[in-house]
């Protein structure tokens, strides 16, 4: 992978990993579309990067980190996924990690999940509107729903903002929740591979990392301050659409 291969997958990284739009599918079709060979470190990139975008969220909320109060949920939120995820890492990787036709699937049924969702779901006046007052059982039920996205293309955004709302969370709230419970979700899956790859990287891999998690970080930073203000006056219907029509623009121009 060439340097500036890295610049560009980092930068898909950041801006799509706190939309719901699926930052794995992003990145899986983006390196399709630069052409970059297919292999372990390309795995291994697509994942460890994301402490790029991690490391945003942690320089956002810093102060939000010191409430044990939103701590103790962000655990509990996290415990389903780490289970999950650490049963079925062999499998992601093997299996789904690459595999552009279960990506472009994910991304028109996850599209249509968000128009639909937006349609019929009405926030009630009763809505969970501050992170440390989200109670234990909306907690894991949302990790429950970020556990979805173990699957590429569905987006751990958009299970957690969804589930969120389904659960009784305001439209803010479960945003800012899931920008913290990508922290530890993010941060699990990164060690774990580095733990199991680190000893394989040469130099050059090693700069192509640095290089993909410093756009990671920098694009993160504005797309978290770009969706807050975003959701406080509009539906996620518009990225609904887009996941439809990219996974169609990718279909016929790569796939066909």
């Amino acid at each position: 992978m060439h340097i500036f291969d890295a610049a560009l997958l980092g930068i898909v990284e950041g801006i799509t990993e706190f939309l719901p739009i699926s930052s794995t599918g992003h990145m899986i079709l983006a390196s399709q579309l630069l052409h970059v060979t297919q292999n372990e470190l390309l795995k291994n990139f697509e994942i460890i990067i994301q402490l790029g975008a991690i490391c945003a969220v942690v320089v956002l909320y810093w102060r939000s980190f010191l409430n044990i109060e939103i701590l103790k949920r962000l655990i509990v939120g996290f415990i389903p996924t780490g289970i999950i995820g650490l049963a079925l890492y062999k499998i992601v990787k093997t299996y789904f990690l690459g595999n552009d036709y279960l990506v472009l699937t994910m991304l028109v049924l996850g599209g249509i999940a968000l128009i639909a969702f937006e349609y019929f779901h009405r926030e009630q006046d009763t809505a969970t509107r501050e992170s440390e007052n989200i109670t234990y059982r909306q907690a894991l039920g949302i990790g429950l729903f970020q556990s979805l996205a173990v699957v590429p293309g569905i987006s751990r955004s958009a299970a957690t903002i969804i589930g969120g709302m389904l659960l009784g969370l305001s439209r803010p709230a479960i945003v800012e929740f899931s920008f913290l419970l990508a922290v530890p979700t993010l941060g699990a899956a990164t060690a774990l591979d580095l733990l199991k790859s680190y000893s394989t990287f040469s130099a050059n891999d090693i700069r192509v990392l640095a290089v993909g998690f410093i756009a990671a970080f920098l694009s993160a930073l504005f797309v978290i301050r770009l969706l807050l203000q975003y959701v406080r006056t509009r539906t996620f219907i518009p990225f609904g659409i887009y996941r439809i029509v990219a996974a169609i623009l990718f279909w016929l121009i790569i796939l066909r």
